[in-house]
C-alpha cells in the first residue's frame, strides 16, 4: 500500500480538522478526508479501499477499546499519521494487529461469528508505506488470540515476493475463517490492487480511497480486486489445516454431513467473491446457547405483527424464505428464492446457496441495528445486543 508519510503529516498538522470526524448517518463511520492536489509524485492512499471490513471492526471495538484507539483506519496508515490515533499504543508497527486484536476478543466474547471474521479480515489488509513497492512492517508481537496472529498483513503487489507471499496470507486466513465457522473463500476480499509501475510518478497508480462506497470498498466497486489464489487451492489449504488439527471437538469446518457450495462473482476479468457467509453448524452454536440468544432479543425486542418480509411467502418473482422474526432495528431483508444458476437474492444480490444468502440478510440487520444503536435511536439497545441477534438470527438459517 502507497501513501507518502510527508504527506500524512501535513494532513494531521491540524488535529481538529484532519482527525477522523463521525458523520451523521451512520454515527459508527469515521472519515479521513485528504486533499487530492497533495497526492502527486505516488499512488493514491487506499485505507478506505476495503471500508466494509473496517465498518465491522470499528462495531465491536467500540464494546470495548481500553487502549483507547481512535479508529480501524489508523492501523492502515504510515506510522508518522497513525501515531495521531494510536491511543496507548506504542508500537505503531502493532497498531494494525493491536486492533485487530481487540476487535476479535470483543465479537468472540459477544459470540459474533461475523463480528470475528471482519476482525481477521482487516488483520490481512494491506498498510501504507512510502512508495511503490515498499513493503510494510511486520509487527514483531504475538497477538492474544492465535486466529489474529496466524494472520499477517497483504504487502503492496510490486514489493519482492508480493505475489507469493500475498497466496501464503490469503490460505493462513482461509484456514482461520474456517476455524471460527465462516466462509474461507471470503479470504480472497482481503486482496489488494494490481501492482503498480516502480517508475510511474505520475499518482495514477491503480488503487482507490473512496469513503461511504455502496458496495463496501471501491476495489470492490470498481472491480480492481486482484484474486490472491484460487477456490481449489483455499479448499485444499483449509483441508489440509483441518486434517492436521489434533484437537477432535474443534469446530474448525461445517459438519461433514453440511452441502457446501461457495459463491463467485464475476465482473470482467476479475473474479472476487461478495458473499458474506457465516457456517454455523451444531458444533458451533449448541441448542442451550441458540435458545439463550433468541430469548435475549425476545426480551429486548418491541413485539410486532408477523410481518411477510420475515415469513416464508409467495411473492412475485419468488418465495421469501427468511423466517427469522427478530426485528431489533427492523426485520431482516427478504431472501428470495426463484429459479436460475443463482436462485436466491437479497436487496438486488443474487447467490448460489440459500446459506450464504440468509447470512446476508442476517448481516445486513446487525448492520441497520448496530447503527441505530449507535446514534441512539434505539432506547436500552446495545451493540452486544444486535450481535445476539445475529447469531439467533443465523443459528435460525442453520436449523
Amino acid at each position: 500500500m502507497k501513501c507518502n508519510t510527508a504527506t500524512y503529516l501535513i494532513a494531521f498538522f491540524g488535529l481538529a480538522s484532519a482527525a477522523p470526524m463521525p458523520v451523521a448517518e451512520p454515527k459508527n463511520v469515521w472519515t479521513i478526508s485528504i486533499p487530492r492536489a497533495m497526492l502527486r509524485s505516488r499512488e493514491v492512499p487506499q485505507e478506505h479501499s476495503h471500508d466494509r471490513f473496517l465498518d465491522g471492526v470499528r462495531v465491536n471495538l467500540a464494546l470495548n477499546n481500553p487502549d483507547n484507539i481512535q479508529d480501524p483506519v489508523f492501523g492502515l496508515l504510515g506510522n508518522a499519521a497513525a501515531a495521531t490515533g494510536a491511543g496507548a499504543i506504542t508500537n505503531l508497527d502493532c497498531l494494525h494487529q493491536a486492533t485487530a486484536d481487540q476487535a476479535f476478543t470483543n465479537a468472540k466474547a459477544a459470540g459474533n461469528v461475523t463480528g470475528q471474521a471482519d476482525a481477521l479480515m482487516y488483520a490481512a489488509l494491506e498498510r501504507n508505506t512510502g512508495k511503490v513497492g515498499l513493503a510494510s512492517v511486520i509487527c514483531n508481537e504475538t497477538a492474544v488470540n492465535p486466529e489474529i496472529a496466524a494472520v499477517q498483513q497483504h504487502q503492496d503487489p510490486a514489493s519482492t515476493g508480493a505475489a507469493a507471499g500475498n497466496k501464503a496470507v490469503v490460505l493462513a486466513l482461509a484456514a482461520q475463517l474456517s476455524s471460527i465457522g465462516a466462509d474461507p473463500t471470503e479470504a480472497l476480499l482481503s486482496g489488494t490492487f494490481a501492482p503498480g509501475d516502480l517508475n510511474d510518478n505520475t499518482g495514477a497508480g491503480n488503487t482507490c480511497d473512496t469513503t461511504n462506497d455502496p458496495d463496501g470498498g471501491c476495489i470492490f466497486s470498481q472491480n480492481l480486486l486482484v484474486d490472491d489464489a484460487t477456490v481449489e487451492e483455499i479448499n485444499a489449504a483449509v483441508a489440509g489445516s483441518s486434517s492436521g488439527s489434533s484437537d477432535s471437538t474443534a469446530a474448525s469446518t461445517p459438519d461433514a454431513g453440511c452441502s457446501v457450495s461457495f459463491v463467485t462473482e464475476t465482473a470482467g476479468a476479475s473474479v472476487s467473491l461478495y458473499a458474506r457467509k457465516t457456517f454455523i453448524s451444531s458444533k458451533l452454536i449448541s441448542l442451550q446457547a441458540t435458545a439463550a440468544a433468541v430469548a435475549s432479543v425476545a426480551a429486548s425486542s418491541t413485539p410486532v405483527a408477523t410481518s411477510a418480509a420475515a415469513t416464508s411467502t409467495a411473492t412475485a418473482s419468488g418465495t421469501n424464505v427468511q423466517t427469522f422474526t427478530g426485528s431489533l432495528g427492523g426485520l431482516p431483508p427478504a431472501v428470495i428464492q426463484s429459479t436460475g444458476d443463482r436462485p436466491f437474492s437479497v436487496d438486488g444480490d443474487t447467490f448460489v446457496n440459500i446459506g450464504a444468502a440468509l447470512q446476508r440478510s442476517c448481516s445486513v440487520q446487525n448492520n441497520a441495528c448496530s447503527n441505530a444503536a449507535n446514534s441512539g435511536t434505539l432506547a436500552g439497545t446495545s451493540v452486544s445486543d444486535c450481535g445476539a441477534q445475529e447469531t439467533a438470527c443465523n443459528a435460525a438459517a442453520s436449523a
